[in-house]
C-alpha cells in the first residue's frame, strides 16, 4: 500500500510538472507593427474575459516572476464599450512591458465601438488579472506584478477611475482629459457618467497623474481643480494644447503616450530616467516642448 501511495505522488509530481500553459485567445491583431518599445505587442480578445481587450507583449517567455509585468486597467472615452479610439496609445503603452486590459470588447478592424461600460470593468480587469497569474494553465502564470497595478481612463473613463480610488490594489492612477465635476457645474455631465463629489479626492492614496489637453479640453478646469485640490499624496498635472482629443490615435499614441508610459515606468518600475520627465525643478517634462507642467509633493 505505502509504495502505490508513493507511486500516486511521484504520477502527480510528473503530471504537475508537465501542465502546460493556455493560450486562451479567440482572436488578436498587431497595431502598428506592435508599437515602438523594446517588447513588441499584439492586441487580443481572451475567452476567459471576452468582456474586455488585451494588449500584452507578443513574447511572454520575457516575463517571470523575477521579471513580471506590471498591469493597466483602462477606461474609455464616453464610457464607450470599447477601446476602439486608444489602440495606438494602449498598445505603445504594453510595447514597454505592461499587460493593459481595456474595458470593451476587441473591435474589429475599422471598427467604431458602441454601447456603455461602468467603472466595475475596471475592477473585473484586475480581478481577472490576478486570477490568470495563479492559474497553472494560463500562459500569464506567475508572470504577472500584482504589487503594480495601475488604473487609468480617457475623459468620462477617467472618472471611472477617480470612482475606484479606494481600492487598495491601486499602485498609482492616471486621469487623461478628465476630472470631477464641481458642484456648481454638475450639470453639464452627460448623463449616466460615474459622479463621485470632490470630497472623494481625499480617498486618493496612490500618486496620480492628469494628462491634460490645455485650456480647450472640456475638461481643463475640472481636472486642474483636482489637482488644486489634491494635498495627500504625490500629484503631477500636465498639459499639451490639443484639446479634448488628446493624441491617442497619433502614431504610437503620440505625445500622450510618451508622458504616460514615462509615467508607468516610473511608478510601476521605479525607472529612475524615466521618472525625471517628474522630478526636479524644473522637471524634465517642462523642458520638452509644448508641454506645461505642476507638480506637488514630488522632489
Amino acid at each position: 500500500m505505502k509504495g502505490i501511495k508513493l507511486f500516486a505522488l511521484a504520477l502527480a509530481a510528473v503530471l504537475g510538472s508537465c501542465t502546460q500553459a493556455v493560450n486562451n485567445e479567440v482572436g488578436s491583431r498587431i497595431i502598428e507593427n506592435g508599437g515602438s518599445g523594446p517588447y513588441k505587442a499584439i492586441m487580443a480578445s481572451d475567452s476567459t474575459l471576452a468582456t474586455h481587450t488585451v494588449f500584452r507583449p507578443q513574447d511572454l517567455s520575457q516575463f517571470s516572476k523575477s521579471n513580471p509585468l506590471p498591469v493597466l486597467v483602462w477606461g474609455n472615452g464616453a464610457c464607450t464599450n470599447s477601446p476602439w479610439e486608444h489602440l495606438n496609445f494602449l498598445n505603445e503603452i504594453a510595447s514597454n512591458g505592461f499587460l493593459v486590459v481595456a474595458i470593451g470588447p476587441m473591435p474589429a478592424e475599422g471598427q467604431r465601438g458602441s454601447g456603455r461600460s461602468e467603472s466595475k470593468g475596471l475592477k473585473d480587469a484586475m480581478d481577472w488579472a490576478i486570477a490568470q497569474n495563479a492559474d497553472k494553465t494560463s500562459q500569464y502564470y506567475g508572470k504577472l506584478d500584482l504589487g503594480n497595478i495601475a488604473a487609468a481612463g480617457m475623459s468620462c473613463g477617467g472618472l471611472q477611475t477617480l470612482d475606484i480610488a479606494k481600492d487598495e490594489r491601486l499602485k498609482t492612477m492616471m486621469i487623461c482629459n478628465s476630472g470631477l465635476f464641481k458642484a456648481s457645474n454638475a450639470g453639464s455631465a452627460v448623463p449616466g457618467m460615474p459622479m463621485p463629489a470632490k470630497e472623494s479626492l481625499k480617498d486618493i492614496h496612490t500618486p496620480i497623474i492628469y494628462i491634460l489637453g490645455g485650456p480647450t479640453d472640456i475638461a481643463y478646469e475640472n481636472g486642474m481643480d483636482d489637482f488644486n485640490n489634491i494635498n495627500n499624496v504625490p500629484a503631477f498635472a500636465c498639459n499639451f494644447n490639443v484639446g479634448h482629443g488628446g493624441t491617442y490615435s497619433q502614431p504610437f499614441g503620440g505625445e500622450f503616450a510618451v508622458v504616460a508610459t514615462a509615467w508607468l515606468k516610473w511608478q510601476l518600475k521605479g525607472d529612475q530616467e524615466a521618472g525625471a520627465f517628474f522630478t526636479g525643478n524644473p522637471c524634465g517634462l517642462s523642458l520638452r516642448e509644448g508641454w506645461t507642467t505642476d507638480k506637488k509633493n514630488i522632489p
